[in-house]
């Protein structure tokens, strides 16, 4: 999912307040060389971000992006959230009352200035002098052979919408039947053979669900899709009836939730949930006791939860957490479990502020049995959409110690998820890749497969049909039943421009699913 990592971005300035211009350097100073930051403004700017931009995440070097895209996108928003109002800038993007309401609780943007005019504008002219005048082009790489020899592809349609918006796919192998939902609020029960056996209406479009095996699925709801602190999600039980004695959970105003894991995390025999409260502005990492509304327990107080994979990491039979963070706080994080409900933070990656973190899982690449990270980053619904050559699919291997060093990257503007599996059946790993967030420029290329040629060398593969979607999501299975990991992908135009884009290229029909039967 994107979730739209909207607005932090770059300062989060912690203490800026209480920094002051130093005065001039006397006579020793000048002997030392120490600049002359009353009349250097660029050094002077160096020397405030340096100083401010490293409190909550890392510090965002100006090659990250290019100069119009520094000076008229990212730093007027951030000249608001630091309280100074610039004419060509001096109000909010419209927002309904109810946000508007919200963003103001929140402080969002103040109304006193954290610092300088004089300050602020040496910051501003040290990122236009220091940015390249256009995005830096991505390093080379394999070509992406536009031929997919071991995959049929087969586009799927569901209850004749003209604008497929999937928001969830997810396969049950308790029953072998496909769960789609969409941005309309409805989830589709689809059989083998890609029929719809079912259909349920909710309140909010759905963004995760799973399948307890002796218990009616569990379905996760997000309130509103586009950035928005209101608490609108929602955790409930998929059924119409409930089981006697088995009471139905229905969990409400959760803020904004895109995911979520199940587990017992303090051994009292009942299952815990852990759930990534994305939000926008505010947000929060927490898990509810027992499933209980009454036991929160909060990790982490910050917006951007993408995503929580709860496994053990440190090999003491206590189930651990591992959560990627977005939203400029951008960063992996384990939560080692030390009994009692309690946990230990570690932060075993962190990236700049416009890194746009989007998926991760845990794969054992190298065989030597400690899970590795597959990530993707690529992001671009923020201040900064243009093209970055730092986005695309990394691998980080495990030292064994719970440390990971990047190992494999291949550049892919917009990389959104990415899945580790033996799909040729060699006995490696092979990858599968989305490409949500891309510009369309190449829309075939919004699907990659990766297969693994040996020590981490992958060769990439897409398909012609993967040009009639965008595709947020993704799910792998044996949906025919022939013993190999076959591979379905959702579509998601967030407007009818993208749509238009596609029709310019000759592409007239835009399935919901894309079905790659392995062959």
């Amino acid at each position: 999912m994107p979730f739209l990592k909207i607005g932090l971005l770059l300062f989060l300035l912690v203490g800026i307040a209480s920094f002051s211009v130093p005065d001039k350097p006397n006579g020793v100073a000048n002997a030392l060389n120490v600049p002359d930051f009353t009349t250097d403004t660029v050094a002077l700017g160096r020397q405030l971000a340096l100083r401010h931009c490293g409190g909550c995440h890392l510090f965002p070097e100006p090659t990250l992006l290019d100069k119009k895209t520094w000076v008229s996108g990212v730093l007027p928003n951030m000249a608001m959230r630091l309280g100074i109002h610039l004419p060509q800038n001096d109000t909010l993007r419209p927002l309904l009352p109810e946000e508007e309401k919200l963003v103001s609780q929140l402080g969002v943007y103040p109304k006193t200035p954290a610092l300088a005019k004089s300050d602020w504008d040496a910051i501003v002219q040290y990122y236009e002098r220091a940015a390249p005048a256009a995005p830096l082009p991505q390093k080379a790489h394999l070509p992406i052979a536009d031929q997919l020899p071991q995959f049929t592809a087969a586009g799927v349609s569901l209850g004749e919408k003209p604008v497929p918006q999937t928001t969830l796919v997810k396969y049950d192998k308790n029953t072998n039947q496909l769960y789609v939902g969409d941005a309309q609020n409805t989830v589709y029960v689809l059989d083998k053979q890609f029929l719809v056996s079912d259909t349920w209406l909710v309140d909010t479009p759905p963004t995760d669900i799973d399948f307890p095996s002796k218990a009616a699925p569990r379905l996760l709801t997000i309130g509103i899709f586009s950035p928005s602190d209101q608490q609108l999600g929602r955790l409930m039980t998929l059924e119409r009836k409930s089981k006697p004695g088995v009471p139905p959970i229905n969990i409400r105003s959760l803020p904004r939730p895109v995911q979520f894991a199940a587990g017992d995390l303090n051994a009292d025999g009942k299952e815990d949930v852990v759930i990534c409260g994305f939000g926008n502005h505010a947000g929060k990492l927490f898990w509810y006791d027992g499933l209980d509304p009454a036991k929160e327990h909060i990790l982490k107080a910050a917006p951007g939860a993408r995503r929580a994979i709860i496994a053990d990491f440190n090999r003491d039979k206590k189930p651990d957490i591992m959560v990627l963070m977005a939203q400029a706080r951008e960063e992996v994080v384990l939560f080692y479990n030390l009994g009692n409900g309690k946990f230990r933070e570690k932060t075993v990656l962190r990236f700049p502020p416009v890194f746009g973190a989007s998926y991760v899982e845990l794969a054992d690449f190298n065989k030597d049995g400690y899970p590795d990270i597959l990530l993707t980053n690529g992001d671009n619904w923020d201040y900064s959409a243009v093209d970055k050559n730092y986005h695309g699919v990394r691998v980080y291997l495990n030292d064994q110690k719970d440390n990971f060093s990047e190992a494999w990257f291949y550049p892919m503007y917009g990389a959104s998820k990415a899945v580790a599996r033996d799909f040729d059946g060699d006995g490696d790993l092979d990858i599968a890749a989305t490409s949500f967030y891309s510009n369309l420029a190449q829309p075939e290329h919004g699907f990659v497969y990766f297969r693994n040629e040996g020590k981490l060398a992958f060769k990439p593969f897409s398909t012609p049909e993967a040009a009639s979607g965008k595709w947020l999501t993704m799910e792998t299975a044996d949906f025919d039943g022939d013993g190999d990991q076959d591979i379905i992908l959702g579509s998601y135009f967030h407007t009818v421009n993208e749509m238009t884009q596609l029709l310019f290229k000759g592409i007239t029909t835009f399935p919901q699913l894309l079905v790659l039967e392995n062959k």
